[in-house]
């Protein structure tokens, strides 16, 4: 088993519910957790054939971010963990959307969410 860390993605999105949050894209800063099952084959041979494709599932985090309207953080982790554990050599994941200057004497506010499959 193998832990990809994905660091401190910048995306930005639409997230709020107040007026202004509403017509204004804001910064969202995503870190992910995921534990993988890795080949023997892979490791062996040193060749992609079977691994976990990250840059993949990147990609399509930061579309769905980018071209979605969100009012929740809640609701937004949920949603990009719900994408992480669509891929069968997912084991587990985590994720932690951080909406920075959510509040005004703190850095950032964040949601963590984590989900397993039953083994």
């Amino acid at each position: 088993m193998a832990t990809i860390r994905i660091k401190d993605l910048l995306i930005r999105t639409y997230i709020g519910f107040n007026p202004e949050e509403l017509v204004n894209k804001q910064d969202v800063i995503i870190n992910i957790k995921i534990e993988v099952d890795v080949p023997s084959s892979a490791l062996q041979n040193d060749e992609p054939d079977g691994i976990y494709d990250y840059k993949k599932v990147t990609k399509r985090i930061i579309h769905f971010v980018q071209e979605g309207r969100f009012k929740l953080l809640e609701v937004l982790t949920r949603q990009i963990l719900d994408i992480i554990m669509e891929d069968s050599l997912v084991n587990s994941a985590r994720v932690e959307v951080d909406k920075p200057h959510a509040l005004r004497f703190a850095e950032s506010v964040s949601v963590e969410m984590e989900d397993f499959k039953i083994q």
